[in-house]
C-alpha cells in the first residue's frame, strides 16, 4: 500500500523544496515502488500456500494480479510514451 507513496516521494520532496532528494535517491525510489508492489503479494502467496489458508490465498492471488497488471501497464506505457512522443507514428 505504500508503493504509490514511495513512487511519488521524490516529486513530493522536490515540491517541498528539497530537490537534492530527487537527484540522489530518485532511481532508488523508482525501483523500490514496483519491487515492493510485487514482493508483498508473492510473499503472501507463498505463506498462504504453505499454511494452507485458502481464503488468504485467494486474496493474495487477487492482490498479485492487480499489482502485476498495474506495474506492467506503467512499464509498458512508460516505455511506449518515451519512444513515441506526440506527432509520431510508431
Amino acid at each position: 500500500m505504500a508503493s504509490p507513496l514511495i513512487l511519488f516521494a521524490p516529486a513530493i520532496a522536490r515540491a517541498m523544496g528539497f530537490p537534492w532528494v530527487m537527484e540522489e535517491f530518485g532511481s532508488i525510489f523508482w525501483w523500490a515502488a514496483p519491487t515492493g508492489a510485487m514482493v508483498a503479494p508473492a510473499t503472501g502467496l507463498v505463506v498462504a500456500r504453505i499454511g494452507r489458508r485458502q481464503k488468504a490465498l485467494r486474496r493474495f492471488v487477487i492482490m498479485a494480479t492487480l499489482s502485476s497488471a498495474l506495474v506492467l501497464a506503467a512499464w509498458v506505457f512508460g516505455v511506449l510514451l518515451a519512444e513515441c512522443p506526440d506527432g509520431y507514428h510508431c
